[in-house]
């Protein structure tokens, strides 16, 4: 199949209550592993690559490998940039065959980032190319959140009405309680947050640093309005900790094709868990 865009997935999400799995992809097996998931399941699936994941593997491999996985698959598939923080990378990849870019303009201040995210919809939506943007500042791993810092980082319901509304952007991602990295602790979700701006809005929301989120909070949060959910940190924990695992069994194997194949396998199921997870499985 041709790649479909964001929007394509999450309209359809969002007639059937659903959320749609986002999985970053950093090399051929990761990007095999996820399609490979989204067969089996018979699932729509987002494949994402980052900033870092570009200049690790260079926006034409990335292209071709997700390109050519699509060719085989039969089920939607959906290209999408994750966390484009400059005007250069998005347009980059929107011309190189990218159906979906995120424009995280969450640096500046609210009435820059509209007007940069603005011109990001405008560019992309006139090549048919969906568009994410961010309002608030999602935290990471290192982050020490107090009760009053976690309130700062949490996205006002206002805020995130007036950036929705005023971009135009296919999906909203703001700050409710999610982090990115290894939680040290269960996350605190403000899913009230989620449910005011999707019931004034119908924006489909998107959780970032979903790897570690309670699944029951999960569950809420796509009852409530999430209609992508982001997966990383998980998928590099099921990968890498297979491969250390074959390592440590065979220690003089020379073949990388007997190390890589099982973490391949292993990664499978593990998003096939987060497919039935999100709802999505049996949705293609």
């Amino acid at each position: 199949m041709s790649l479909v865009p964001l929007r394509t997935l999450l309209d359809a999400a969002e007639q059937g209550k659903y959320a749609v799995g986002a999985f970053n992809c950093n090399n051929m097996e990761i990007v095999q592993a996820i399609v490979a998931a989204a067969e089996e399941c018979r699932s729509p699936v987002i494949l994402q690559a980052s900033q870092g994941a570009i200049k690790y593997a260079g926006l034409d491999y990335i292209v071709a490998m997700v390109k050519a996985a699509a060719a085989r698959a039969t089920v939607p598939i959906c290209l999408h940039l994750d966390h484009g923080t400059d005007f250069n990378t998005v347009v980059a990849c929107i011309r190189a065959g990218f159906t979906s870019v995120m424009f995280d303009g969450s640096q500046y201040e609210k009435a820059e980032n509209i007007a940069r995210t603005k011109e990001i919809v405008k560019i992309a939506h006139a090549v048919g190319v969906s568009v994410e943007g961010e309002i608030g500042k999602i935290g990471g791993v290192e982050d020490e959140i107090s009760v009053d810092d976690r309130e700062a980082m949490l996205t006002p319901v206002p805020d995130a009405i007036e950036f929705f509304e005023a971009t135009g952007v296919d999906a909203l991602a703001m700050s409710f309680g999610t982090a990115h990295g290894p939680y040290k602790l269960p996350p605190k979700l403000a899913l009230d947050r989620i449910a005011a701006v999707h019931e004034k809005t119908g924006a489909y929301l998107v959780m970032h640093g979903g790897s570690g989120v309670p699944e029951d909070d999960v569950r809420q949060g796509i009852a409530l309005g999430i209609r992508k959910v982001n997966i990383d940190t998980e998928l590099r924990q099921a990968f890498l900790g297979e491969i250390r695992q074959q390592l440590a069994a065979k220690p003089h194997e020379i073949d990388p094709r007997k190390i890589f194949a099982p973490a391949r396998e292993v990664l499978k199921e593990h998003i096939k868990a987060k497919m039935r997870l999100f709802g999505c499985a049996g949705k293609a």
